[in-house]
């Protein structure tokens, strides 16, 4: 290659703008998706969906609001070691208040979620009412679009999403109406909270691109979790009377939920800004079928057909709306 050019400019002829234009086959093409950071992303994934298991532990050995505040307060430290934030004055103010507030009220939301239920089994049902957001994300994402007879499909797939956690909340009745409210009935504080979270998340997800202006506060987001735990513990916690005698395995589980969570937020931003998009999208909508697995063999849960049926009609509901709107927002490249 290297003396084929040298002979066409040795020649005395000029080159063509088109070759001169033309890009250099040996040097990498640096915007390709890369495959490793996709890899990490994936792994983001699996993280994320280990984290409800690892926190209901810890809920049930220092209580909920405690094991919740000592969980962020350990992710918040790891979060400043592998991934220090920078100057605060560099953050625009907007992004800081909005988005830290979305962003704190959606991990207190489900954290306390998580650990008020009253069982293993009610503490999964709550975490698939969370993943609603992704379906309430795609259809806050169409405000003031045109619909086109694509993203029509979003309706169907909210339905979808809505019956599967119908099906979940339900549990052995699946859709009878009169045994989900008593369900829910009996224990309400967990789904409002999962449900309030999910709202928050979508909110926070369709609005960060818009006034984040590229920036990234999820290390300052984090401490302000651990500091809202805290408040809230104070305020209304109680610590378990077994809390005081937790043994090795407890601190385990707790310094492993603080780790989780930080190496999937750490995993993620690596996925996200050098990774296949397309593929972890796709990916991320089978959180809710991977942490239910989990949960069930780390704590024990004896999970319903209704559940899985409930399980996947979310995951199929959200990869429809996921689908029609996927190339909505895509502009083109200048």
């Amino acid at each position: 290659m290297r003396s084929c050019e040298q002979g066409e400019q040795g020649s005395g002829r000029p080159m063509s703008k088109a070759k001169r234009n033309a890009p250099n086959r040996n040097v990498p093409n640096y915007s390709a998706p890369n495959h490793n950071a996709t890899l990490v992303g994936l792994l983001a994934i699996v993280l994320f969906s280990a984290i409800v298991s690892l926190v209901r532990i810890t809920a049930q050995n220092f209580g909920a609001t405690l094991g919740a505040a000592l969980i962020y307060t350990l992710t918040a430290v790891v979060m400043w070691v592998i991934r220090r934030p920078k100057r605060l004055r560099s953050l625009p103010l907007r992004y800081l208040l909005v988005c830290g507030t979305l962003f704190v009220v959606y991990e207190v939301s489900v954290g306390l979620a998580v650990g008020l239920a009253h069982n293993a089994t009610q503490a999964l049902e709550v975490s698939v009412v969370n993943y609603l957001w992704p379906t309430l994300m795609v259809l806050l994402s169409l405000i003031g679009r045109r619909f086109t007879a694509k993203t029509w499909l979003v309706i169907p797939g909210a339905l979808l999403a809505s019956l599967g956690t119908a099906f979940v909340v339900g549990g052995d009745a699946g859709l009878n109406p009169a045994s989900i409210a008593a369900h829910i009935a009996s224990n309400p504080v967990p789904y409002a909270l999962a449900f309030g979270g999910a709202v928050t998340w979508a909110v926070y997800s369709v609005i960060t691109p818009r006034i984040s202006e590229g920036h990234d506060g999820i290390t300052l987001f984090l401490t302000g979790v651990a500091v809202a735990l805290w408040i809230v513990h104070f305020l209304t916690g109680s610590v378990p009377q077994h809390a005081h005698t937790a043994g090795i395995g407890a601190y385990i589980v707790l310094v492993a939920a603080a780790l989780v969570i930080g190496a999937g937020y750490a995993c993620w931003d690596a996925g996200i800004m050098r990774g296949n998009l397309t593929v972890l999208g796709s990916a991320s909508y089978a959180a809710p079928v991977l942490s239910s697995a989990i949960g069930a063999l780390a704590l024990g849960a004896s999970l319903t057909v209704s559940f899985w049926q409930g399980v996947v009609l979310v995951v199929v509901g959200s990869l429809i709306g996921w689908w029609a709107t996927k190339d909505a927002s895509a502009e083109p490249k200048s």
